[in-house]
């Protein structure tokens, strides 16, 4: 990881333009959990990788995650990401943006490098992918009648779609047989939802503690699973106040602290926590096709610490 990191820190600097080191800096040098690019590094040692691309592939997964972040807080019009301020806020859209796309193209100058074309159409697909769930989440968000089969593709698109590219670039990297780098990407997709979904969860259940102010997705009414799920035992009262503060947006004081009431009425943030178990359960399940070894008992423990991130 500290390879990983000295590899960001020499790719996002820019001789003509400071201010992309600078705005990249703000997001990346904030910490946060770095596990997508730790995921990759734990794929490819698992199946005995030897060689130097898995920390170029591990910095492209990183660099994927910010551009995309950087994006997200655009379109989200966010202003805290990982407990600051974000680089929107303190510089503006246009620079958010257009960092954002040179982190991507970044991306793909360190994946070329590996010589790989597998790994190329692996990591295009899923950045791809992630564009697509982060336009269908635009179409759906605001929709009551938006199931929950249409949030796991969201969900799938824009969160898992890069958990699973970087699992499966692992193992690809390292030359494993399609059997284990199927195995991968299984894992990888699994824990990418069930993560997605305790994201969610959070921002209802969790604390400001988390870097995120809660209620966000309320406020801008994003429908997520535990929406989803108050919504589909609402009565017609309750499919009103839904109507008004997430289809018509009309939303005034005391409207946060109601919709909270009701989710806890209906057992939407408890159903939706079976829910993330259920796919943390999965992302398990898939390293039995794994050869037995201390890191994929360390990626059995990072589905379990996914979802103990909220009780």
């Amino acid at each position: 990881m500290a390879q990983v990191n000295d590899l960001i820190r020499t790719r996002m600097a820019s001789k003509h333009a400071p201010r992309i080191p600078e705005v990249t800096a703000h997001l990346v040098e904030a910490g946060g959990k770095r596990l997508r690019p730790m995921l990759t590094l734990a794929a490819a040692k698992l199946c005995g990788y030897d060689g130097p691309y898995h920390i170029h592939l591990a910095a492209t997964v990183e660099f994927i995650h910010t551009a995309t972040l950087l994006h997200d807080d655009v379109v989200d019009e966010s202003n805290q990401r990982r407990g600051r301020p974000t680089a929107n806020l303190l510089w503006d859209n246009k620079s958010s943006v257009l960092v954002g796309d040179y982190l991507f193209s970044r991306s793909f100058q360190l994946m070329v490098e590996t010589g790989s074309l597998t790994v190329l159409d692996i990591l295009a697909n899923a950045s791809a992918t992630i564009a697509e769930g982060e336009v269908l989440q635009l179409t759906a968000a605001q929709d009551l009648a938006t199931s929950e089969a249409v949030y796991l593709q969201v969900v799938r698109g824009k969160t898992a779609a890069l958990f699973s590219a970087a699992c499966e670039v692992g193992g690809v990297i390292a030359g494993a047989d399609e059997t284990v780098t199927k195995a991968l990407y299984a894992y990888g997709d699994a824990l990418g939802i069930s993560f997605q979904i305790v994201d969610d969860l959070l921002d209802f259940a969790g604390t400001e503690a988390i870097g995120k102010n809660i209620g966000d997705d309320f406020r801008e009414r994003k429908l997520t699973l535990p929406l989803i799920k108050a919504i589909a035992k609402a009565d017609d009262e309750e499919r009103a106040f839904w109507v008004r503060t997430i289809e018509k947006g009309k939303q005034q004081e005391g409207d946060l602290e109601f919709a909270l009431e009701l989710l806890h009425k209906h057992g939407a943030l408890d159903d939706t926590r079976d829910v993330a178990l259920e796919w943390a359960e999965k992302a398990k399940a898939a390293l039995e096709a794994l050869p037995d070894d201390p890191v994929r008992d360390m990626l059995r423990d990072i589905a379990d610490y996914v979802v103990a991130r909220v009780n």
